[in-house]
């Protein structure tokens, strides 16, 4: 058995400059943890690949194409590939988001 604590999982370097870490890398898929802060947003942009967000703590807003919706803890919200999504923390409460992609994605997400 493998476990990971996300306290002691290093932060990832990615485009969002974030507190994104990786806690699972497999060819069939990939999961993210990222703390938006409050006042904190990602880079709206695209991946290659379908993308799931499972909120675990605070009430982010999801941008999945255009809708943008927030959404409360314990919530999933599914984003198919090619489609602009991002997630703001437009909020007074840090927000937690475990983000999986499925299959991991070989190609850069594309910025917009």
């Amino acid at each position: 058995m493998k476990i990971k604590v996300v306290k002691e999982t290093e932060i990832t370097e990615t485009m969002h400059k974030m507190d994104v870490r990786k806690m699972y890398d497999k060819e069939t898929a990939q999961a993210m943890h990222i703390t938006l802060h409050p006042g904190e947003a990602l880079k709206p942009h695209i991946t290659a690949v379908d993308v799931f967000f499972y909120i675990l703590e605070g009430t982010p807003e999801v941008l999945v194409g255009k809708e943008k919706v927030q959404v409360e803890a314990d919530c999933l919200v599914e984003s198919p590939k090619d489609i602009v999504h991002c997630l703001y923390n437009n909020s007074d409460k840090v927000a937690r988001i475990l983000v999986v992609k499925a299959p991991r994605p070989t190609t850069q997400a594309r910025l917009l």
